[in-house]
């Protein structure tokens, strides 16, 4: 019987830690780890097309289960391609290992053929990353990443010597206990004592939510219910407390929509639950603010604080709401429920026009037709650019659905490669890609990783012709738009070539029949929709400095062209108002 390789043993921790599969590109400096992932039935090899997609789907996939996930390049280039999905996995704190295989360690230093340094390469988007150059140090140093990726969630990366991952193991290795899962971090008692004494001498609290109130919506509800909060959200923590919401007032920032704005600016009060929302030109400066974040390093980055709480928000609440005197007014929240329903009642009317008649497409019907035909647990993976608006605005949720993109990061190309990674934690739940044309264009060489695979992703692109979200900045900056026109070809074709389901869709009469066959394909299909490049317009309400740029929190860039259900929910909750 062989002994086992430094790669098996590798691949064995992995295992131990709850990695189920290893996203890459086969190499040279990676084949032992490859093989040895052939003779393990524990663990999956997933051949994609490049290594950025492999870094994106790990994400994706982590960010949908909360397992750590793993990804691999080899030498030189092919880890050098996992370094923007890597970036987005860890600033969306998804747990990721990634193994950057080496050139042959006696080599290293000496400019050999692919020679990078990984190990320093990778530092910027990683908590952690070592190399190894012994086999005996290769357990601990594997070990202590998966630590570092797990309990501070995000990348920790490995950098392995082909010819190293290649010598047997140590026959006696250290094995120890490996942490797979992060606890619940509580506040001290003399912030939740401070924060209790800024309550009860506020008379209006706004109450603004980001991701890290993913698990908390029964006690923020409570929370807003004892002090007749509105509440409002950042894009990442839509998913998580817009449904079901009778406080709802909307979405701050630069795709806002509704009276979250006003609501986070007319009160004595606002609290930032879990949120690391980066415009601080929305955020107001002469109101005080609370944060309550799990990462202490997040706590007043954005905003001057008058109080910082160290804690997961779940945790946090459950400790104030018994404390929490409930207020009798609801003037402040019956206000500013009326101010977003009737700012949701103006944009509707845009969208309500002819819109099932118009050629090009308005993308607003799109999202919004897409938004009613979808599952209600589907997975939506959105690209960066105009897709990251339509999601903002038709996606309803419903504490079901999940909406994943690169919300912090801000790269292009990373709808296909996402859901890759979603559609692999479970080939029956519903996965839709809300891919642009030009986020697609530049990873379409994966659309064949779903063929190969056999994954039923529904590939919904959103074809301008134009990278939209690009003229829109360059018309906020006063430039005329330039080199943004894109010259595609029949997508739609291109799939029927590769072997999947595609339609093409350029009159809104076709639109919900052509999603609805895509739907029920059981492989991967793509609709390609013509849309109309110019829906695209100003927001009633903008200042002088939120136009120096987008980059620079450009300002507050909303589209006319409705918003969906959300009217809907936002009229529903109108009736909690109490009549005289």
């Amino acid at each position: 019987m062989a002994k086992q390789t430094v790669a098996g043993q590798f691949v064995d921790i992995l295992v131990r830690a709850g990695v189920q599969r290893l996203y890459g590109v086969v190499g040279d400096s990676l084949n032992p780890v490859v093989d040895a992932i052939r003779r393990n039935a524990a663990i999956d090899w997933v051949q994609v097309r490049h290594e950025e997609v492999a870094a994106f789907a790990a994400g994706a996939e982590a960010q949908i289960t909360g397992r750590l996930t793993a990804c691999a390049g080899s030498c030189g280039p092919g880890n050098l391609h996992l370094i923007n999905g890597l970036f987005d996995a860890h600033r969306s704190m998804a747990p990721v290992l990634a193994l950057a295989s080496h050139i042959p360690s006696s080599e290293i230093g000496t400019g050999f053929f692919q020679e990078t340094h990984p190990d320093r390469l990778f530092t910027e988007c990683s908590h952690y990353s070592e190399m190894i150059s012994t086999r005996d140090q290769m357990p601990r140093v594997l070990q202590t990443a998966v630590q570092n990726a797990i309990g501070l969630s995000g990348v920790a990366v490995v950098s392995l010597p082909g010819d190293i991952a290649d010598e047997e193991a140590p026959e006696r290795s250290i094995e120890t206990a490996l942490v797979t899962s992060r606890p619940s971090v509580r506040p001290g008692d003399a912030e939740i004592d401070r924060l209790v004494r800024m309550i009860e001498d506020a008379g209006k609290v706004t109450l603004f939510c980001g991701s890290g109130t993913a698990g908390a919506h029964a006690e923020v509800m409570e929370f807003a219910e004892r002090l007749k909060a509105p509440v409002g959200h950042a894009l990442r923590g839509k998913e998580w407390i817009q449904y079901d919401n009778p406080y709802d007032v909307g979405m701050s920032g630069l795709l806002g929509y509704g009276a979250a704005y006003d609501a986070t600016h007319e009160c004595d009060l606002l609290i930032l639950l879990g949120t690391d929302f980066p415009y601080n030109a929305f955020l107001p400066d002469d109101v005080k603010i609370v944060q309550v974040d799990v990462r202490p390093e997040r706590l007043g980055r954005r905003s001057k604080l008058d109080l910082a709480v160290w804690g997961d928000v779940r945790e946090t609440l459950r400790c104030l709401n018994p404390r929490v005197t409930p207020k009798k007014s609801r003037k402040f929240l019956d206000r500013m429920l009326k101010k977003h329903a009737d700012a949701l009642e103006g944009v509707v009317k845009a969208y309500t026009r002819k819109v099932d008649k118009h050629t090009p497409i308005h993308p607003e019907y799109v999202a919004s037709v897409l938004d009613e035909e979808a599952a209600e647990d589907a997975v939506f993976t959105v690209d960066t650019g105009m897709c990251n608006v339509w999601a903002a605005r038709y996606i309803s949720p419903n504490g079901r659905r999940r909406v994943i993109g690169s919300f912090t990061h801000g790269s292009m190309a990373n709808a296909l490669p996402q859901a890759i990674g979603a559609q692999f934690t479970d080939r029956r739940r519903q996965v839709v890609s809300m891919s642009g044309d030009g986020g697609f264009s530049m990873l379409m060489g994966d659309f064949l990783t779903l063929v190969q695979h056999d994954l039923p992703v529904k590939v919904v692109l959103f074809n301008n012709s134009s990278l939209g979200m690009v003229e829109l900045e360059m018309m906020v900056a006063g430039l005329p738009a330039y080199g943004t026109d894109n010259h595609n070809p029949d997508f739609a074709a291109i799939a029927r070539a590769a072997g999947a389901h595609g339609v093409r869709v350029e009159k809104p009469k076709e639109l919900r029949g052509a999603l609805r066959d895509a739907f029920k394909h059981k492989g991967p299909a793509l609709v390609d929709i013509v849309t109309d490049p110019n829906a695209l317009s100003m927001p009633p309400k903008i200042s002088k400095d939120m136009v120096q740029g987008f980059a620079l929190s450009a300002g507050k860039i909303v589209l006319d062209g409705g918003v969906g259900r959300m009217l809907q929910m936002a009229r529903s909750n109108l009736r909690n108002i109490p009549r005289p």
